[in-house]
């Protein structure tokens, strides 16, 4: 702490014992007054420190929940598009919510690049459509997610203007 920090409680902590020797009346009337003077000057630095400090601490539950929530922070920063209901609709008809799910009967099965995932990419998709700052598994369930969204914004607008096998 500064020189100047340490004064500036030395001379508080004097003038609320002053205060308290006048009256409590006194004293209780400017102690706000003091505490608010100094702590407003570290108010907007205290303030973008939470901020921060929340901004990085956050975490996902490990389940369909926190994978979508995961995908959407990740698209807002990516400027993608998408809802958190459009996702879980598509997820729930594609895979019903199944990470490892693979389509092994299909024609892109056929032709040897099957679906995985919760969204179903196939891998040349995938692969086009990643997300920087995720995975390249095109199992993990945010990385699908992603990219899936990315895929379905560029072709579609959003995910939530897909309604079917895409």
């Amino acid at each position: 702490m500064s020189a100047n920090g340490q004064n500036r409680h030395a001379r508080t902590g004097r003038l609320a014992r002053k205060l308290a020797v006048a009256g409590t009346g006194a004293a209780v009337l400017a102690l706000p007054l003091i505490g608010a003077t100094t702590a407003s000057a570290a108010t907007p630095a205290a303030a973008t420190t939470a901020a921060t400090t929340a901004a990085t601490a956050t975490t996902y539950s490990d389940n369909l929940d926190g994978w979508i929530r995961e995908s959407l922070d990740i698209m807002a920063q990516h400027g993608i598009p998408g809802t958190y209901d459009g996702i879980y609709r598509n997820i729930m008809r594609e895979s019903s919510g199944n990470p490892l799910a693979i389509n092994n009967w299909d024609i892109n099965a056929i032709n040897g690049t099957p679906s995985k995932g919760l969204l179903q990419v196939i891998d040349p998709t995938f692969q086009a459509y990643h997300v920087p700052g995720t995975s390249w598994d095109p199992y993990d369930p945010v990385a699908n997610i992603t990219a899936a969204c990315n895929y379905a914004a560029d072709r579609y607008g959003s995910m939530d203007n897909v309604f079917s096998a895409y």
